[in-house]
């Protein structure tokens, strides 16, 4: 075959050229046609990531971040909606509200394990991944982190950080309501409204309220699995009680009952293939999920005479319970002759207690001095309690099993229970040092020294495990050291490095579930997995190009992960365990451009690429050499937004976002590669000129793309949400 040595160019080639060349080309007309000082200016962001008020141009660190234009612009309304829009950065939403899979810079989270990056909220750490999806209600911005940042946010900020910050209290009655309606049944109200009570007292409290009946179907109970209510309210009350000293206390509240579960088993239709998307959902019993989750946090603020003394004090409470169809998630039960043959069908149930005592004393340094200074001790209790349950499915519904085995009946009796009672411990001290070697030379040298305390006591009885009551206990800790350097001497650039070591923590599998999963063949899971650790090299630039209105940064890492957390599901036995992959090696980059083409147009677009070697893999050596699950290859990321007057007090809005998602595989062997991925966003609209009033036309999926959500090892697959579409109308008033 004549092969030609210039092949066609893919569509995704021609994409990215068409994208990037129109940009260039339009900035080329705009620069002809406008004087700069005529436009309307990028803005340069300013973070908080290192616990002080900084330009976002002058951090060392790789942060994509939103304000609180854009996240309304670009209607961000849960997590997943901002990390489309990350490069290196990709979530997967899957068996429950509470089960939201980050992966950045191919640092993954797995099922019931720690998150790989800290999320912090007003400054408070959330102590479960179970808080992380859900709705984002009056949010200020958002940063997010790329990089070990364990340093100042401790243990899971291995793979990252990111900052959610809310809105203040404002000085005099403000408030907004919004509405959205979408297909699938999509009814949604969010409303606030924020104002001083007295002079030195203001308020701010906002909530949501949310119906949706869902847009994938199960075809045997012919109705939807993916619905959700949702209702989440939301307190900040500021007071500053003199000039010195203030108080900050945040309250929260979500509550969930939604679909979980969604899984097909594919081989059961002679399939094992993470592209495919053909076995329809067809389980006799629908799952569901209810999730409670409480919070408050005070934070109290003193300023001194060398800068200020903070301390957070916060509690956290998360329930959930799911159950549903097990193993092969078939719509026969166990008595169900399928081709003259009896299939075993199941169900089951997990029920997750997690209640967490924390606080931080931190002291922070005035900015305008040469040599800048944090340091501070946290303090994390966490008593966490899970069971797991599977059944034999006899037709007749799932019995609701939490604490107690013996509430199960004749109608569902239980195959297996185990159960866990956890109390951990998290110990930190941690500082930070910036020091101004010139004018034009920042170094910063940090460290935190973590240690984790963990027990766990067997509560399943002795009729379900023979190791009832045994108490196991383990220790990790790990000192977490952090330099970098920023030169800032080159007009509009600054460039930077940095080295860093990242900490996961270690844990327990339910107790039993090693010897439990040998009994079906499966040798080599524990008890007891390791922590994970990292090495990271990174260098970067950061830029503005003011002839073209433009921002752009670029960085480069090398990462090194010893003992990668790594999950697998024993359907069997209804186990779900984590692993460790002995060593990983990640190498990558991301580069992020952002223009003001002209008063009315704006573009963006951003890639990242990370290549993962598996180096050891003492459970499965014939996996070295493959690439680490749930890395995508590449992410891409591109958006035009225009805004201009269309009649007298209105202005028209148009804005289209695009993420590819590269390949990826789900597991070490890597037998199993889901496609690259193309989801398109876009939302139309006017605006009142006077900022009360917008009415939007949107869309997520907009070209429906047919994917699996989550693929795992034997043929589980979860469907991706199809196309979405709906109105927004807003009204803001003061």
């Amino acid at each position: 075959m004549h092969t030609s040595p210039h092949p066609k160019p893919t569509k995704l080639r021609i994409a990215i050229l068409s994208a990037l060349f129109g940009a260039s080309a339009a900035s080329g007309i705009a620069s002809a046609q406008e004087a700069p000082q005529d436009k309307k200016m990028l803005e340069v962001i300013e973070v908080t990531s290192r616990q002080r008020v900084e330009s976002i141009q002058n951090v060392p660190i790789a942060i994509t971040a939103f304000g609180a234009l854009e996240i309304q612009e670009m209607g961000i309304e849960r997590p997943a909606d901002f990390i489309g829009l990350t490069p290196n950065v990709t979530l997967t939403e899957a068996q429950n509200a509470g089960s939201s899979f980050i992966t950045i810079r191919g640092l993954s989270q797995v099922r019931n394990g720690e998150s790989p990056v800290a999320i912090s909220v007003d400054g408070v750490l959330q102590v479960s991944p179970n808080q992380f999806n859900a709705e984002l209600v009056d949010i200020a911005q958002i940063e997010v982190l790329k990089g070990p940042q364990g340093a100042l946010y401790g243990r899971n900020a291995i793979g990252g950080a990111i900052n959610i910050t809310t809105k203040m209290p404002d000085d005099f009655t403000t408030g907004f309501a919004e509405l959205d309606l979408g297909n699938g049944g999509l009814q949604m109200l969010t409303a606030g409204i924020s104002g001083p009570v007295t002079e030195n007292f203001r308020y701010r409290v906002s909530g949501a309220v949310k119906t949706f009946d869902g847009l994938i179907d199960n075809v045997y109970l012919n109705t939807p699995v993916d619905f959700q209510d949702e209702s989440s309210a939301r307190g900040r009350f500021v007071w500053e009680i003199n000039e010195t000293f203030s108080a900050d206390l945040r309250l929260n509240y979500i509550d969930t009952d939604g679909g979980a579960l969604n899984y097909v088993y594919q081989p059961l239709f002679g399939i094992d293939d993470a592209n495919d998307t053909t076995v329809d959902i067809e389980a006799n019993n629908l799952g569901q999920n209810e999730r409670t989750i409480s919070s408050i946090a005070l934070k109290l603020d003193w300023q001194v005479a060398t800068g200020t003394a903070t301390f957070t004090a916060a509690q956290d409470s998360i329930e959930e319970y799911i159950a549903g169809d097990q193993l092969p998630y078939s719509r026969y039960n166990s008595l169900t002759s399928l081709f003259g043959e009896y299939v075993l069908d199941g169900t089951q149930t997990q029920y997750l207690d997690t209640n967490a005592d924390s606080y931080e004393l931190r002291f922070t340094s005035d900015s305008d001095s040469r040599l800048r200074w944090i340091a501070g001790v946290y303090y994390l209790q966490t008593d966490r309690f899970i069971s797991s349950s599977t059944g034999y499915d006899l037709g007749l519904g799932i019995n609701r099993i939490q604490r107690d085995p013996g509430l199960a009946t004749a109608s569902n009796p239980l195959t297996s229970f185990l159960a866990d009672d956890n109390d951990n411990t998290a110990q930190a001290v941690f500082a930070q040092i910036n020091y101004d070697l010139t004018s034009t030379t920042e170094v910063t040298v940090s460290g935190r020294y973590d240690k984790d305390e963990r027990e766990q006591i067997n509560k399943a009885p002795l009729s379900f495990d023979t190791s009832s009551g045994e108490v196991r206990k383990a220790e990790f800790s790990k000192f977490q050291p952090k330099v970098s350097i920023v030169y800032k001497g080159i007009e509009d650039i600054s460039l930077y490095g940095s080295y860093a070591q990242g900490f996961r923590s270690g844990g327990f599998n339910q107790s039993g579930v090693g010897e439990a999963a040998e009994s079906v063949g499966l040798v080599g899971v524990n008890d007891l997995y390791k922590a994970e650790e990292t090495e990271n090299v990174e260098i970067g630039l950061k830029g503005k190009l003011p002839a073209l209105n433009a921002q752009f940064n670029a960085s480069v890492f090398h990462n090194t992960i010893d003992n990668q957390h790594y999950y697998l599901f024993v359907g069997d036995v209804g186990a779900q365990v984590l692993t460790n992959i002995d060593e990983v090696e990640l190498s990558g980059g991301e580069i992020e451009y952002k223009q003001q083409i002209t008063n009315a147009l704006s573009f963006y677009v951003n890639a990242g690429i990370t290549d993962s070697d598996i180096k050891a893999y003492s459970l499965e050596p014939a996996a070295i050499g493959n690439k680490a699950p749930y890395v995508a290859d590449y992410t891409f990321n591109t958006g035009v937004s225009y805004l201009k007057p269309v009649f007298d007090g209105w202005s028209g809005s148009f804005r289209v976002d695009w993420e590819r998602r590269g390949a990826q595989y789900w597991e070490p062997n890597n037998t199993t590669q889901r496609s690259a991925l193309n989801l398109v966003s876009s939302r139309v609209g006017l605006l009142s000129d006077d900022g009360k009033w917008s009415v939007f036309l949107w869309a997520k999926n907009l070209l429906d793309e047919e994917y699996n959500a989550e693929y795992v090892l034997g043929g589980f697959v979860q469907p991706g949400i199809p196309r979405s579409y709906g109105v927004e109308v807003r009204w803001d008033f003061e």
